[in-house]
């Protein structure tokens, strides 16, 4: 009598689709991290400890080291600072102006931008980083 032998299968794991798993994964977090927060240019801010909810009618105010003004993302003259400040507010009731300011500008830079908020009685809010 002849005793067979056993055929072992090899058992194998086709790893092909977890390449395009893996590159739609890549290609989800980079797509999402660049929307993450779109109306920011890059201004290192100051520390604060306390955060606080802002109302939905806000206006993005950010001034750069080197004194360039930017009101939602579009660059404006120092001398039209007020005048495109007022526009951008126009129409919106009780409009909120975030403040992004380096900490490395002098606080008369701030305050020159303050004074034209309380100037036209708009809601102005210093932009700071959480600790």
């Amino acid at each position: 009598m002849k005793i067979k032998k056993q055929n072992h299968f090899q058992a194998e794991v086709s790893t092909s689709s977890l390449n395009d798993i893996m590159f739609f994964l890549l290609l989800f977090f980079l797509i999402i991290s660049t929307v993450a927060n779109p109306n920011v240019i890059k201004v290192l801010l100051p520390k604060s400890n306390s955060s606080q909810a802002l109302s939905k009618q806000q206006i993005s105010l950010t001034v750069t080291e080197d004194k360039h003004f930017y009101i939602n993302k579009k660059e404006v003259p120092h001398a039209q600072l007020e005048q495109s400040l007022v526009e951008a507010c126009a129409g919106k009731e009780e409009p909120t102006v975030v403040i992004r300011m380096p900490h490395s500008l002098s606080v008369q830079d701030l305050v020159d931008v303050m004074q034209i908020g309380a100037k036209h009685k708009f809601k102005m809010v210093l932009a700071t980083a959480k600790n």
